[in-house]
């Protein structure tokens, strides 16, 4: 387990986004980390960086698969 100042997480992600200018790679992150979409927004200049916490619960995962015979 890893800490941050008073935080303490099991895993640390850095997410870098790449692509062309104008895609739309500052408002996916506004839009992940501050929850906000900008149509209007101009294009960034330099570096944009943000954070966000996530508590990870878990969740049960079952599949059910029915076999149909055919005779």
């Amino acid at each position: 387990m890893a800490f941050k100042g008073d935080h303490a997480y099991d895993y640390l992600f850095k997410i870098v986004l790449i692509g062309d200018s104008g895609v739309g790679k500052s408002n996916i992150l506004s839009r992940f980390t501050r929850n906000e979409f900008c149509l209007g927004s101009k294009s960034t200049i330099g570096v944009e960086f943000a954070t966000r916490t996530l508590q990870m619960l878990e969740i049960g995962h079952f599949t059910n698969v029915m076999a149909v015979k055919y005779v």
